[in-house]
């Protein structure tokens, strides 16, 4: 993969979290059109994956061996099984909450568990302490989500 600028990795981010907010809106949208937030997740991830797929050949990446594969801790596999249940959450959730009330939500929960993940290095993260000011940062947000969220 090449190099990324750094600028773009700074804007990445960024691009990503309007990726998901127009993602939530259209998988919302498919629900309604299929009539099932199961099928509508397995349409999303049907066409993601025929992407990928193409990407692969289109790039010629390299597929590990079998052996390989078969090497990797179980636990690895599960980003797959927690992209679903994203998925199937922002579904089920679009239709009852704002966009902005359901993300709001999103990034207090991702904000939280990525604090402790960081504090603890925990699944091979590099380890950073939580701080007075990370902790200011994240309660920021929080009050962020709150207010967002408060009718």
């Amino acid at each position: 993969m090449p190099q990324l600028n750094f600028n773009w990795v700074i804007l990445l981010p960024f691009f990503a979290g309007a990726a998901v907010a127009t993602q939530t809106a259209i998988n919302g949208q498919l629900r309604a059109s299929v009539g099932s937030p199961l099928v509508a997740a397995f349409i999303s991830f049907s066409i993601g994956t025929l992407l990928l797929a193409s990407l692969i050949l289109i790039t010629r990446q390299e597929m590990p061996s079998l052996s390989q594969v078969s090497g990797v801790e179980w636990y690895k596999f599960l980003g797959g099984v927690l992209g679903a249940f994203f998925i199937m959450s922002v579904i089920v959730s679009v239709q009852r909450l704002s966009i902005a009330n359901l993300l709001a939500l999103v990034i207090a929960g991702q904000l939280i568990i990525a604090l402790v993940y960081d504090h603890f290095g925990l699944l091979g993260l590099k380890q950073s302490p939580i701080t007075l000011t990370r902790l200011a940062g994240a309660v920021a947000l929080i009050i962020g989500a709150y207010l967002i969220n408060k009718k």
